[in-house]
């Protein structure tokens, strides 16, 4: 009998097939499609009748007879399109993808057979977006790109997972320092597509943002640079440094708690003022701005280069011996120091060297954390300094109160930090 479960599953195949069918006619010359949207309908629904008589008439021959007979119409429809010139096979595809939709809803599988259409129409409907990307990604990248992920997966599961060293050192670990590598570059990837996706031209606004996220100092040393071009335009071009140190204080919060989460957390209350100044700061150069000016980001090097995956390896691998040493016969002094000194040129090594001792280490979290902020204060001033002597009077003007705001902000949120800590 025809129960309300069995026509619910007929009824989401045939709605699946609609909206894939909808998309397809929407898109494509109707004198050059082999079937609209009621053909991708029926599509589905043939699907959903071979389930079902594969299940309830074990008939398991069905469905895999449908599915031939499917793809044979299909081969000829498209014999019959590319010889008049039509040689893509995307609606062939989305057709047989109607068919295993409609399969998946016989079987039950309503909530996967979603998802899966869901995902489709989003590829369906983005594809200026993506060919817009693929002539924006050079075959460096793809290179690049492939040699890190097959390094990675062969070699980190190889490499051994034990500390090497004399003690009190001892902490030169071959995979946890690749698996930090793989992370760092992980999340530098997310900025390099950002830009490849969007392009290189922005407001200055979206400029520090996604140029935080590939390199707040390079962000900082070209603005500083431009404001002496265009005197006009230093708040504007302050509002763009401001906001790619937000993001840079943001990314931090991140990528600590990916390694470790009760630092990452105890971080993010010890950044969160800082943050809040910063994005204030932002705000209130916005208002003066108002500026529609635009400026290029530059992707940067490709994160997954090897040359740069290598190098910051060697960095990190370092920092985490003279952040080991400066703790065993320094104490928390000499953490500080090298804090302070490792976040003049970066703030990654040391955040992850500091998250992944608070792991070995828990009753070292808050000394760690309070290393993290020195480092990030020191970076801030580097960049700070940066912008006064390059740019104009100014800008110079701009940036040192908030640098200055945001100093004080950071000593509040290590406090804060230290007093909500049991």
């Amino acid at each position: 009998m025809l129960d309300l479960t069995l026509a619910i599953r007929f009824a989401a195949a045939i709605g699946l097939g609609l909206l894939l069918g909808l998309e397809r006619q929407r898109k494509s010359d109707q004198e050059m499609m082999f079937g609209g949207v009621r053909t991708f309908a029926l599509i589905a629904l043939l699907g959903a009748a071979g389930a079902f008589a594969q299940e309830e008439l074990d008939l398991d021959w069905m469905v895999h007879l449908n599915f031939v007979a499917i793809g044979a119409l299909i081969v000829v429809a498209y014999a019959v399109t590319a010889g008049r010139g039509e040689i893509g096979i995307t609606t062939e595809v989305s057709a047989l993808l109607s068919f295993v939709l409609g399969a998946l809803c016989g079987w039950g599988q309503i909530g996967v057979a979603s998802a899966v259409a869901i995902a489709s129409l989003l590829l369906l409907t983005l594809k200026d977006y993506l060919h817009r990307l693929a002539q924006r990604v050079e075959a460096a990248d793809v290179e690049a790109t492939l040699k890190f992920a097959i390094i990675s997966v062969i070699i980190l599961p190889l490499l051994p997972n034990e500390a090497y060293g004399p003690p009190p050192i001892d902490v030169i670990n071959p995979y946890k320092i690749w698996l930090m590598v793989v992370l760092i570059a992980g999340l530098n990837f997310v900025g390099y597509v950002l830009v490849k996706v969007l392009g290189n031209e922005h407001g200055l606004g979206l400029t520090g943002i996604l140029g935080g996220l590939v390199s707040s100092t390079a962000v900082t040393l070209s603005f500083s640079q431009r404001s002496r071009q265009e005197p006009s335009q230093s708040p504007a071009f302050a509002l763009a440094i401001v906001l790619a140190w937000t993001i840079m204080f943001l990314r931090v919060v991140v990528m600590v708690f990916v390694v470790n989460r009760r630092l990452g957390s105890m971080l993010a209350v010890a950044l969160a003022l800082v943050a809040a100044a910063s994005l204030l700061s932002a705000f209130v150069l916005w208002r003066r701005s108002r500026s529609g000016k635009t400026g290029a980001v530059s992707a940067g090097a490709n994160p997954f280069e090897l040359g740069e995956a290598i190098r910051f390896g060697l960095l990190f691998g370092v920092v985490t011996v003279a952040a080991k040493a400066a703790e065993a016969y320094l104490g928390e002094a000499g953490l500080y120091l090298a804090g302070a000194v490792a976040g003049l040129t970066d703030v990654d090594a040391i955040s992850l060297s500091m998250a992944n001792l608070a792991v070995s280490s828990p009753a070292s979290t808050q000394v760690a954390a309070r290393t993290i902020v020195i480092a990030v204060i020191a970076n801030t001033l580097v960049k700070a300094g940066m912008a006064s002597s390059m740019g104009t009077a100014a800008m110079r003007r701009t940036i040192l109160p908030i640098t200055a705001l945001l100093l004080v902000a950071a000593v509040a949120g290590v406090v804060l930090a230290g007093q909500l800590q049991p």
